[in-house]
């Protein structure tokens, strides 16, 4: 689907660019640390440590190489409520702390990941096989046809975006689109005498860890339909240009239907600029996605966005609870943005001194 050409371009690009290797790494540790989150992860994100017995049982415990006050109240000896000062520690149990019900931080950011990186990759793929047929039929026809569907996305186009995505969460509760439960291989290995329990050596650690993973179907549902209409417009574009060419002019000579036109010329070389989109739309995405959880309407408990929202109540004693999911969304849409400048510098002609050049 893409050419020699544009693999060489890539290729001398990347070398050659500091930031699409940083980019690179960065987004191959939230990948990795996502998917096999049962053996990176140290705690169940799920598990709440409210006890008051010893330092890894508190709640709000800060990171590694800070420190915290909670105020305490507690029974006198003269029978009166007293309150006081304790000084909680950073434990390495919990390197990025605990949140308000003790639950590990660090834990509820890798799992988290799972939730937003399915929600971007997914969301821009249904986006794409939505936008992408839309555009190119409404470029390759034009005239009335290309005015009849464009309107459309036009329309969608005047409201904000998150603002239609909260009105289509609405529209979508009212099916049954909901969420989905997808069972964690990992650990089903682990708690079970399975051939694939055979592969994944088996630990009490993996064990331990949720069984499930919740992806909000109805939010992946959602994103997509706010921005299919991105597709639309950049294959529009693509295919009014191609549908000019001499070779897409001698397929229709020889016979060919518009729609194995569509298929074999035009689709092939408006790849390109789609495929830099996609990589663009994916961390647009994530925000949009972070935005629905923070607003409370993600369907799962355990995403960037709605840790971010518990945390932000009492942001200045426990900065921590908030600040590290934040930090987690700026690393993966700093990670595809670079990856987006890397593929488009390396792959669009028209940028002078770059690798499309």
């Amino acid at each position: 689907m893409i050419s020699d050409r544009s693999k060489r371009n890539l290729a001398r690009e990347f070398r050659g660019s500091r930031l699409a290797q940083i980019g690179m790494v960065l987004m191959a540790i939230i990948l990795v640390a996502s998917l096999f989150a049962p053996f990176v992860a140290p705690h169940d994100p799920e598990q709440q440590r409210v006890g008051t017995g010893g330092t890894e049982e508190r709640t709000d415990l800060p990171p590694i190489g800070f420190s915290a006050t909670e105020t305490e109240t507690r029974l006198g000896d003269d029978g009166e409520f007293v309150e006081r000062e304790v000084e909680l520690e950073a434990t390495w149990d919990h390197v990025l702390g605990t949140n308000t019900r003790g639950q590990d931080v660090l834990s509820r950011v890798i799992y988290g990941g799972r939730v937003s990186l399915t929600v971007g990759i997914v969301g821009a793929l249904i986006a794409a096989l939505i936008g992408v047929p839309y555009g190119l039929a409404a470029g390759y026809f034009g005239g009335r046809v290309d005015d009849a569907l464009m309107r459309g996305g036009d329309i969608m186009l005047a409201f904000p975006s998150l603002v239609l995505a909260i009105a289509l969460v609405g529209v979508f509760r009212g099916t049954e689109f909901h969420t989905a439960a997808v069972p964690d291989p990992f650990v089903y290995a682990a708690q079970s005498d399975t051939i694939l329990s055979s592969l994944i050596p088996r630990s009490a650690h993996v064990a331990s860890m949720p069984e499930t993973t919740t992806l909000p179907v109805t939010v992946t549902l959602v994103v997509a339909l706010v921005n299919w209409v991105w597709f639309a417009r950049v294959s529009r574009g693509e295919a009014i240009s191609i549908r000019k060419e001499e070779y897409v002019k001698a397929a229709r000579s020889l016979g060919a239907s518009d729609w194995r036109i569509i298929r074999q010329h035009v689709l092939p070389n408006s790849l390109t600029p789609i495929i830099v989109l996609a990589t663009i739309q994916v961390a647009f995405i994530i925000l949009l996605e972070s935005a629905l959880s923070f607003l409370g309407f993600s369907g799962t408990t355990l995403t960037w966005g709605q840790d971010i929202a518990r945390g932000q109540s009492d942001q200045r004693a426990q900065w921590w609870i908030a600040t590290m999911p934040g930090l987690a969304i700026v690393f993966a849409v700093v990670s595809v943005n670079l990856l987006g400048d890397w593929m488009r510098d390396a792959l669009d002609p028209s940028i002078e001194g770059e690798g499309g050049a």
